[in-house]
């Protein structure tokens, strides 16, 4: 029997706030490179919840039903036969976006700058809260042994902090000021743990988000003051004794107020990277990232070796993960995972499911083989 009659029920936004769960074809490997993999666990993303709240980010627009969710791990059930790295039953970290692998960005290293990538989530593509996703092989991760599914779907979410403090190139005793404590602020501060940062400091204005910083990771914390950008990098300074300022400063936040205490709060010669987004043009203190001749860099997903890096501080215990997931819901509390997700009532919730039982998942499509 054909696996494309097996059930592939999907998450999908048809518009703001109008969802659905449907029962799709399970989609055919597209290369004998490819493997299908039966997606067990996803988080939610704060773009997926401005897809399904706005129906568009920027000159994205949802305009035909597309499945929601990115970050996402599952298990290998099918595999092309030129797929030479991974079997069936491997668990796997999916890396949802593809490049063209073609163009001067990918040749030169930089694959997650193809203008050609095809990245779950992001209209016209569909994305991974489904029953079953198709991928290249190299893009799908094994997970060790002494990593669950449930933080194989926090790889992705860490990845993109790996990118933002390779950016940054954070070295051992450095002193790293992270503005903005959600996810990705939270994941930002302990790699620039792991990697050996003396003093990390959050910066937010939630203080539970803060308090949790504290236990997770964070050396320092502050809580943002609504005063002039320079007074409030004067304020972190000191609380964190920085008279200098920080050697490296992260906004994780994309908020016009943090981006701008972020570059008085960064030392003379020191280094700054924008690794949140916000709205596409704000005001900006050049003249404080001109006269300390800072080195300012943008940060965009993840590229080469990122995923790996992310997996193995996962496995080494270096980033406690697990930490982070306030709780997980069946495939069907989709909707409601979202709207906590909205409300600021979780740090990261996994939606489970539809295929979140190795044995379950399996069976689906190998008994209709």
């Amino acid at each position: 029997m054909d696996p494309k009659s097996a059930s592939n029920l999907s998450f999908i936004l048809n518009k703001p706030h109008d969802v659905q769960f449907s029962d799709r074809p399970v989609p055919s490997l597209q290369s004998s490179h490819d493997v299908l993999v039966a997606i067990n666990y996803t988080g939610i993303c704060g773009s997926d919840v401005h897809y399904w709240e706005h129906g568009a980010i920027g000159h994205f627009v949802v305009k035909d039903p597309m499945v929601l969710g990115h970050e996402s791990a599952g298990t290998v059930i099918q595999v092309g036969p030129e797929v030479k790295t991974l079997k069936t039953g491997d668990r796997v970290a999916l890396e949802p976006g593809y490049p063209c692998r073609r163009c001067q960005p990918c040749l030169s290293g930089k694959y997650n700058l193809c203008p050609e990538m095809r990245f779950a989530a992001t209209p016209p593509y569909d994305g991974t809260l489904t029953g079953f996703w198709v991928a290249p092989a190299d893009f799908c991760y094994k997970l060790p042994d002494n990593v669950s599914l449930q933080e194989g779907a926090l790889i992705e979410p860490l990845a993109v902090a790996v990118h933002i403090v390779r950016q940054a190139v954070v070295t051992p005793g450095q002193s790293v000021i992270v503005m903005g404590a959600g996810p990705v602020g939270l994941l930002c501060a302990a790699v620039a743990r792991a990697f050996g940062a003396s003093k990390v400091v959050s910066v937010d204005i939630v203080e539970s988000k803060l308090a949790f910083a504290k236990s997770f990771c964070s050396t320092h914390t502050y809580i943002s003051q609504r005063v002039p950008a320079e007074q409030n990098a004067a304020n972190i300074r000191k609380e964190a004794d920085l008279p200098e300022g920080a050697d490296v400063v992260i906004d994780a936040s994309g908020a016009e107020p943090s981006i701008q205490t972020s570059l008085h709060a960064v030392r003379t010669g020191g280094t700054y990277v924008q690794g949140g987004m916000g709205k596409s043009d704000i005001t900006f203190p050049i003249m404080a990232m001109c006269i300390k001749e800072v080195t300012a860099k943008g940060s965009f997903r993840y590229g080469s070796g990122d995923y790996k890096l992310a997996i193995e501080l996962v496995a080494s215990g270096k980033v406690d993960v697990k930490k982070l997931v306030s709780g997980i819901v069946a495939f069907k509390e989709a909707e409601d995972a979202f709207k906590k997700v909205k409300q600021g009532e979780v740090i990261k919730i996994l939606i489970a499911g539809p295929n979140e039982k190795l044995e379950q998942a399996g069976a689906a499509v190998t008994a209709k083989a």
